[in-house]
């Protein structure tokens, strides 16, 4: 090797070699954790049980910001400018479809100023009709909606959310007209689920399992890949017939941008150990949650992946915000 050759690769061999004693000094204060929601749901109590778990090991202490207003913009968008390198956010499946609905458009290149570290939880989805309807599969369900175009209705969450945003896409691929009927959240459909006021709903399994465990919700499908080990009588959407209508509401931890990438290394190794926690694991079983089975590059590919495909939804779909 020439002079030259050693003398041009000197402070790159040098950066290198600083790398692992970089990734020990940070964090050199404080760390915060950005929700971008009202304290008390599952992502404020996931984000403060990994900052508890977070603190000791990185020797500084770790604060939840709760950040909530926009459907989750507001606090994304502070995340997003931030350029401290000691910012983290909480965020969850909503944070790839918002962007799409916003108008004015959003602050942020959720792409280019988030960086995953990994999924932390998954909520699935079901499809359930209340326990009278005459309804008992989605074959059945298909045909009822065939018959009658525009008659039945499905509740969900609020335009543009994944309750919603999964109707659609069913539409579409069953070639079916289902009317959204849009609700202040699920605590605010369920009522009138049960009720038979509206016919049926996609509708998160930590809201849902108990009405249908005790007989007054009917589930006719899953939204996930595969059957659930909460409910393996119950078979997916594909193996009734419908494709590409998966939906998971997951929640993850990413940084910003101006964290540097050994600090995110480390916080990703940090994150596994978590999750092998025994007591985080209760915390996430308590709320309906699954623990996350991917790895950083396996959830990084999948974040890109439903940023792209809800946007795409929205559009096709002509979706437009309240």
């Amino acid at each position: 090797m020439s002079k030259l050759t050693r003398r041009a690769l000197g402070p790159l061999a040098l950066t290198l070699l600083a790398l692992p004693a970089l990734a020990q000094a940070w964090p050199t204060r404080a760390l915060r954790i950005i929700v971008p929601f009202a304290p008390g749901g599952p992502a404020d109590v996931l984000a403060r049980v990994l900052a508890a778990y977070f603190a000791p090991k990185l020797g500084q202490p770790v604060v939840v910001e709760n950040v909530p207003g926009a459907g989750g913009m507001i606090g994304t968008r502070a995340a997003a400018q931030s350029s401290d390198g000691h910012t983290l956010f909480f965020g969850s499946v909503s944070m790839t479809i918002v962007p799409h609905l916003a108008n004015p458009p959003v602050e942020y290149d959720l792409l280019r100023d988030f960086v995953p570290i990994g999924l932390v939880a998954s909520a699935p989805f079901v499809l359930v009709v209340p326990a009278a309807s005459p309804i008992r599969d989605v074959a059945s369900l298909v045909v009822a909606a065939r018959a009658r175009p525009g008659v039945l209705s499905a509740g969900n969450s609020g335009v543009g959310t994944l309750s919603h945003l999964a109707l659609e896409v069913f539409n579409a691929r069953a070639g079916i007209s289902i009317e959204p009927v849009a609700y202040r959240g699920e605590g605010a459909m369920l009522p009138d689920l049960l009720g038979g006021q509206i016919s049926l709903s996609f509708a998160s399994l930590s809201s849902t399992l108990a009405l249908i465990r005790e007989g007054r919700l009917r589930a006719l499908a899953a939204l996930g890949p595969a059957r659930l080990d909460t409910l393996p009588e119950v078979p997916t959407l594909v193996e009734q017939g419908i494709a590409e209508v998966e939906a998971d509401g997951w929640q993850a931890l990413f940084a910003t941008r101006a964290v540097p990438t050994p600090a995110v290394d480390r916080l990703r190794a940090l994150l596994v150990e978590a999750l092998a926690d025994p007591a985080l694991a209760t915390r996430i079983a308590g709320y309906g949650l699954l623990r996350s089975a991917r790895d950083a590059p396996s959830f990084a590919a999948m974040f890109a992946a439903e940023y792209r495909r809800w946007g795409e939804v929205v559009r096709a779909r002509g979706i437009r915000a309240e």
